[in-house]
């Protein structure tokens, strides 16, 4: 059975949409400051990849269609990430103060020494090219960590959802932000 890859692939083709190296920075509906524009649709690749998580992060191996389809690995590997920082007993307040933290953390960029999927992604062309993704790539951070809070505490606001707690131990690709 193969992975599920980003709905955005043909809107890559037909789209003028904004690249940096390879990644697509497609837009989404989000709160945060930053040079993200709103989508025509409702729906976004903040809530494909929150939609995704579960199902590919069964996954060890991913086959790259698009640019859209990094975008999603991204995002992919940072819910992971906000998933490992939360515990049984954490409570939304405390996981608002944890994720918030977690997104605008200094982070890597493609090209970095420290970014651990360099050999998919290529790197920004310039200093402003950089500075443009590093930006992107925070308020899509900051945007993913809240909606997933938001899922994860739907039902009780003093633990989170079992449900996408069982998927701290899964690693997608066998990688990690």
């Amino acid at each position: 059975m193969p992975a599920y890859h980003s709905t955005f692939l043909a809107e890559e083709q037909t789209q003028d949409n904004r690249t940096i190296g390879n990644l697509s920075l497609l837009p989404f509906h989000t709160k945060f400051r930053g040079p993200v524009y709103p989508p025509q649709q409702d729906y976004d690749i903040v809530e494909e990849t929150l939609d995704l998580f579960r199902a590919n992060s069964f996954f060890k191996n991913f086959e790259i269609k698009g640019n859209s389809d990094r975008l999603l690995i991204y995002g992919i590997l940072f819910v992971s990430d906000c998933l490992s920082k939360l515990n049984k007993t954490t409570n939304s307040r405390e996981a608002v103060r944890v994720l918030t933290n977690l997104s605008l953390d200094n982070f890597s960029l493609p090209g970095d020494i420290g970014f651990p999927l360099n050999s998919v992604y290529l790197p920004p062309r310039d200093k402003s090219e950089a500075d443009l993704l590093r930006s992107y790539l925070q308020q899509f951070r900051q945007e993913l960590s809240d909606r997933l809070i938001k899922r994860i505490y739907s039902d009780d606001d003093s633990q989170p959802s079992k449900y996408w707690l069982a998927f701290t131990k899964r690693r997608f690709m066998n990688k990690s932000l």
